[in-house]
């Protein structure tokens, strides 16, 4: 048995005892890689040499916080000091950062162990994480199947067992789809809740940094960890960071819940449908309550978040222009072409195709038709959530509307890959939390339950999530590899 088939909490109690050390579980997560990365392909980057040499500094201590010693992978588009971070970019291929993102600074103050850089979609840009310009990560489960994305390296690793638990981001669901894709648990939290300095920008109004593990309470340490002020991003909000492990206490009673008819209408397949009812009855039995709902301008959030989030990513991009630092085409005739070289070149097709989308949005006479009508509408879902939040504790509803789709099906199809998105982008557009945790399978694939919450109220989240975990057994299934 491995030692990451444990719970962190457990494996912190090892350490204590002195039964374990920093070095055994390191030395676990390369052995790990070693027998399945070859497979599953989720790294990009591996530490070895660092992470071997913190373990052994590490061992003889005894840390008191949770995280002590744990090993965690990191998402490409998270700055880490000293070591490569590519965006799963050309543009970045070679970028090692003199300075770490926010979250690094904390998981170091923790002393976790920082075992490689995961795969992503380029820029975080897509659903498959077949978008890299370096390898196709795959789905545990199944190795013809993508993993989901952006985040999708982080959500393999941790699904594969090579660690406890992993950093991604969230854009429009780029944790929650690929946690439900590959059966474990992740958690996009509020916006302003854990800080961006240092995570290399995609939609800037959007973008959120959280964990992927195996369990919720998993999950709720590394939050605990990671979320708070900073006074680098002043996105982040002044709200106390609450003892999240210490409000799992199981007890849903009297818990009034939404589900909007729109998340299991058109487009949802049956078998996700179902895995919702299923885990409805569950919690209705844990004594929880539930009604039909809608979110009426659901329906418009996906056309609303590809023109806000390509919007701001063309903006965020355009520091990318072979002149600072990053890809640089050779031999340019003058600086108009280095320009234009060095983007065409550096950059993937999705990335491109976004850009232009964006720039076409934000360009003089189609502002407001485009852009400022998707910011009106992202005001009317907020609206609407916000009318749901005023009778009910949480909502609740499928993560994505199917399991895991096979390795290259919807890629080279922007439309249908940017719909399965549906059920998570509404979530990003309101700054909301939410998670999926795993609730079902369907044809040996895992399927998701997204829960989401009032701003800032990850603990009323996690309650309800770790109540229905510790009722089923889904999340002590693991991929055959």
């Amino acid at each position: 048995m491995s030692l990451f088939d444990h719970k962190i909490s457990d494996i912190h109690e090892l350490l204590h005892k002195k039964e374990i050390s920093v070095s055994d579980l390191v030395d676990q997560s390369f052995k790990r890689i070693n027998e399945v990365d070859g497979k599953v392909k989720a790294f990009l980057t591996l530490d070895e040499e660092n992470a071997r040499n913190k373990a052994k500094e590490l061992d003889g201590q005894v840390g008191e916080n949770a995280l002590f010693g744990i090993p965690a992978g990191i998402k490409d588009n998270i700055v880490t000091k000293g070591l490569r971070t590519t965006c799963a970019s050309k543009m970045l291929e070679n970028f090692d950062p003199i300075y770490n993102a926010t979250v690094m600074d904390k998981l170091d103050n923790a002393n976790t162990v920082t075992v490689g850089k995961l795969n992503m979609d380029e820029f975080a840009m897509g659903s498959t994480t077949e978008n890299s310009a370096f390898q196709i990560t795959r789905n545990p489960w199944n190795l013809d199947a993508v993993p989901g994305g952006s985040s999708g390296g982080s959500a393999a690793a941790v699904a594969a067992g090579i660690l406890p638990f992993a950093l991604g981001t969230d854009t429009g669901g780029s944790i929650r789809q690929p946690a439900a894709f590959c059966g474990v648990v992740g958690l996009k939290p509020t916006y302003g809740r854990v800080s961006r300095y240092g995570v290399v920008a995609f939609a800037s109004s959007l973008d959120q940094v959280g964990p992927i593990t195996r369990t919720v309470e998993d999950n709720a340490l590394v939050l605990q960890t990671i979320a708070g002020l900073d006074p680098n991003d002043s996105t982040t909000v002044n709200q106390e960071v609450p003892n999240f492990v210490d409000g799992l206490t199981g007890d849903i009673k009297g818990l009034k819940i939404a589900v909007p008819k729109e998340y299991l209408g058109e487009g949802v397949s049956e078998a996700s449908r179902q895995s919702v009812l299923d885990a409805l009855k569950v919690l209705e039995g844990l004594g929880a309550t539930w009604e039909e709902v809608s979110l009426p301008h659901s329906k418009y959030a996906v056309a609303s978040y590809y023109l806000l989030s390509s919007s701001e990513a063309s903006a965020n991009l355009a520091r990318f222009d072979g002149v600072r630092y990053g890809y640089s085409t050779p031999n340019p005739k003058n600086l108009m072409d280095l320009y234009l070289k060095s983007r065409s070149e550096g950059f993937g097709e999705e990335v491109k195709l976004r850009i232009i989308l964006g720039t076409y949005a934000l360009s003089s006479g189609f502002y407001d038709a485009y852009y400022k009508k998707a910011q009106q509408v992202r005001t009317l879902i907020r609206q609407d959530f916000e009318d749901i939040f005023a009778k009910y504790d949480v909502i609740i509803g499928p993560t994505t509307p199917t399991s895991a789709y096979k390795i290259g099906e919807v890629v080279h199809d922007p439309v249908t890959m940017y719909a399965r998105d549906l059920l998570t982008i509404p979530v990003n557009l309101a700054g909301l939390p939410g998670i999926s945790v795993p609730c079902g399978f369907t044809e040996g694939l895992p399927l998701g339950l997204q829960i989401i919450g009032k701003h800032f109220d990850e603990q009323m989240v996690y309650r309800v999530a770790h109540a229905y975990e510790q009722a089923t057994d889904y999340n002590t299934k693991k991929p055959q590899l």
